[in-house]
């Protein structure tokens, strides 16, 4: 298998875990506060990340990967998990999910900005045209049922885009692992302070689902899956490799409804599958002539 074919295999795998994140997090949200479980995530998977970089004496980063390590920990530690969390508290996770469909734009975005991507302009046009459905489906929706939850979840899909396109550039020289391990780390001191600032006075009202949910969000969305998707946008590139984002609203409606018994509407499924074929037409043309 070449580098292309492996980085596509993980690209996969890593929105494959991505995919249960929101789900896990309305599961959370529903006796933890959103900012609570935002620290309390960070930290357990700080904590992990740090333990894994001492037992596997990783490098440390240069001073030239510092800055960027920082805009990965503000961008997908701290930025995505705090604003999607917020907006939990508004909508839906099936609603959500359908946002998520914005995030291969966002990135591939950020990939020419920061990566020195340059796809070609029919690219963009089947990536725009993929979010415009995301918008037309949120205003159609009634944007005014749950305005808050809907611009948050469009600064949580442009701050993650930022986070994932400068994760992938610094793998290249850091390794994937190795910098969402570094970027939970730097993010440790603050985040594990404010969990313990926040921390409820008591634990005994929260229920199994909620515990179940932070356990999912911090070991699987904040650490296993970005080795995954970091190693994979690196090996297939940023634009390219992005647009298999677009398959994460798929699963996530799935899971919305087999586990939370979320009612997923037509129009939610139409929205997807129109999203799905820009995507794939997006594909095509992800690399220059």
């Amino acid at each position: 298998m070449d580098t292309t074919s492996r980085g596509w295999l993980n690209g996969f795998i890593g929105v494959l875990i991505f995919s249960g994140s929101l789900p896990a997090t309305r599961l959370a949200v529903a006796d933890f506060d959103p900012v609570f479980l935002t620290a309390a995530r960070a930290s357990i998977a700080g904590l992990l990340a740090l333990l894994a970089l001492m037992l596997l004496r990783a490098r440390r980063p240069t001073r030239a990967q510092a800055w960027p390590l920082v805009i990965v920990a503000a961008g997908v530690v701290i930025g995505f998990p705090l604003l999607t969390a917020l907006a939990l508290r508004h909508v839906t996770s099936a609603h959500s999910t359908v946002f998520i469909a914005l995030l291969p734009l966002s990135t591939a975005a950020f990939g020419v900005l920061r990566g020195g991507e340059r796809p070609r302009p029919a690219f963009w046009i089947f990536s725009s045209l993929g979010s415009l459905f995301v918008i037309g489906f949120a205003a159609a929706q009634g944007l005014s049922a749950a305005p808050a939850g809907d611009l948050l979840m469009l600064a949580a899909i442009l701050v993650c885009g930022l986070g994932y396109a400068e994760g992938a550039k610094l793998s290249r020289t850091l390794g994937g692992w190795q910098v969402i391990c570094w970027a939970l780390a730097i993010a440790l001191p603050v985040m594990l302070a404010g969990a313990l600032w926040l921390m409820p006075a008591s634990l005994r009202g929260v229920g199994a689902p909620a515990w179940a949910g932070l356990g999912y969000v911090s070991l699987f969305s904040m650490l296993i899956g970005f080795v995954f998707w970091y190693r994979g946008l690196a090996q297939g590139g940023i634009a390219a490799v992005g647009q298999l984002q677009l398959l994460q609203p798929l699963f996530g409606l799935a899971l919305a409804a087999g586990l939370l018994r979320e009612s997923v509407s037509p129009a939610m499924l139409a929205v997807t599958v129109a999203v799905i074929g820009c995507v794939a037409g997006a594909r095509r043309f992800s690399r220059p002539r």
